[in-house]
């Protein structure tokens, strides 16, 4: 097929997808144009990390629509918008407006929902393979659900390298730390025999003699990360569970399909067409 088609195969889809789902399409402009008035007042204030982020964050909204054009995957509207406003939750929000500093939960929030939604796309993955004629073995659903949760739990754990790789090459601070109020430690046992030492109550932390003020004692990442990989955990058997009985019913659920992405039949229909 000539590039000349299907650049306009392309442009008919994109149209039908914005007159059959004007709400999506409405969502997308409506947080384009904050992002770029967000972008606009760091530019003024000259935080440029911050209008880097806003570039970023506007390339992100387009990989969606980037993925269903190109790699003819249909992404459920409703899974769409979700990842427009996790994005937007998570670079806007959560790191311009600081959010994961003031507002109390939002990181737990965004990994709960990244565990399902990553859940969702390693479904979807092993689902389209399952559903390929061409296919010479078959999942049963309750693999099919295996592999989703272990798809999820995967991408949570590389964000945690992300993170830690980011703390300690650049000094950012990803991995956010923990006031705690005791401490279990073998390294504060004088005779090392490799039983901890436990000390409670703590109500300060001193840093070269100076109290730090934190009421506590300070852990380093370690407790935001577990956090972090325990609830992207719940997310994943969320939607693991979910997909194993829509895959159980035989396709008949509709909750399950609003996050599942698919081959786009149609697409594909049309491109044989233009080719013959």
């Amino acid at each position: 097929m000539s590039r000349k088609n299907r650049k306009r195969i392309h442009t008919i889809s994109l149209r039908e997808q914005i007159k059959q789902a004007p709400w999506l399409f409405a969502v997308y402009v409506f947080l384009s144009i904050s992002v770029v008035g967000v972008m606009i007042e760091q530019i003024y204030n000259r935080d440029w990390q911050s209008v880097a982020m806003c570039v970023l964050t506007l390339f992100l909204f387009t990989i969606p629509s980037f993925i269903e054009r190109n790699w003819h995957i249909d992404i459920p509207n409703t899974l769409e918008v979700i990842i427009l406003l996790f994005i937007y939750a998570a670079e806007i929000l959560g790191e311009i407006r600081a959010f994961y500093v003031s507002v109390p939960g939002w990181d737990t929030a965004l990994h709960t929902i990244n565990g399902f939604l990553a859940a969702a796309v390693g479904f979807s993955l092993v689902d389209i393979v399952n559903r390929n004629e061409h296919t010479k073995f078959y999942l049963s659903p309750v693999y099919v659900a295996i592999g989703a949760f272990c798809f999820s739990m995967t991408i949570g754990v590389l964000w945690e390298f992300f993170e830690f790789s980011a703390d300690m090459l650049l000094g950012l601070d990803m991995q956010k730390d923990t006031v705690v109020h005791s401490i279990h430690s073998v390294l504060l046992n004088e005779v090392m025999n490799n039983r901890p030492v436990s000390i409670t109550g703590i109500t300060e932390t001193a840093v070269n003699g100076i109290e730090l003020g934190l009421g506590g004692y300070l852990d380093i990442g370690l407790i935001d990360t577990m956090k972090d990989l325990f609830v992207n955990f719940i997310g994943a058997v969320v939607f693991s569970f979910i997909g194993f009985f829509y895959l159980r019913g035989r396709g008949n659920g509709t909750f399950a399909k609003r996050f599942i992405p698919s081959l786009m039949k149609k697409r594909e229909e049309l491109e044989k067409a233009e080719k013959r």
